[in-house]
């Protein structure tokens, strides 16, 4: 069947059509996309899902069936765009707010990053206590309301978050 047939069923209620045209057309989509982000595949396959979402949602307004394949790739490049603008975005709040955060005297921009990198390593339970407690100054009893944590599972993922992140920086945990 060609795309304008699928099409036509599809716009008649056939589930099933959409699904071919899917399938046909989904390997160009998600190759697209990946050369267009740049980034990882993950990324590339959760733009394609909101293309092919909104191209369902949107079937009626395809003024060309015979044209469904450029017209889900157009979805799909203004989905990416909006993708690419948000990381921009995303990217110039964490440089503005890092401008804005004291570090203490001589620690260089080098550390700071090592340290947001293991950080980022730390799994998230662990890595929210030790966010709150040793960079926030929260109490133990603070984060474990906030987090619905038992202040003992607090205290602990403090005590591995420090010792990895010691670790990771290659130095010796003192406390």
């Amino acid at each position: 069947m060609t795309d304008a047939e699928l099409v036509g069923l599809t716009r008649t209620g056939s589930d099933i059509a959409f699904t071919r045209l899917v399938e046909r057309h989904q390997a160009a989509l998600r190759g697209f996309l990946r050369r267009t982000l740049g980034g990882g595949w993950a990324e590339a396959d959760d733009v394609a899902q909101e293309a092919i979402l909104t191209a369902w949602r949107s079937l009626y307004r395809l003024k060309d069936a015979t044209g469904f394949r450029s017209w889900l790739l157009g979805i799909a490049w203004r989905k990416a765009q909006d993708r690419i603008r948000s990381a921009r975005r995303g990217a110039a709040r964490d440089a503005d707010w890092l401008g804005t955060v004291d570090a203490p005297s001589g620690v260089s921009l080098t550390d700071r990053l090592a340290l947001a990198g293991a950080m980022a390593d730390l799994p998230p339970d662990v890595r929210a206590c030790v966010a709150l407690c040793l960079a926030d100054g929260w109490s133990h009893a603070e984060a474990s309301l906030a987090l619905s944590l038992p202040i003992g599972t607090v205290k602990s993922h403090i005590a591995r978050g420090r010792a990895r992140l010691f670790e990771a920086l290659g130095g010796l945990d003192d406390a």
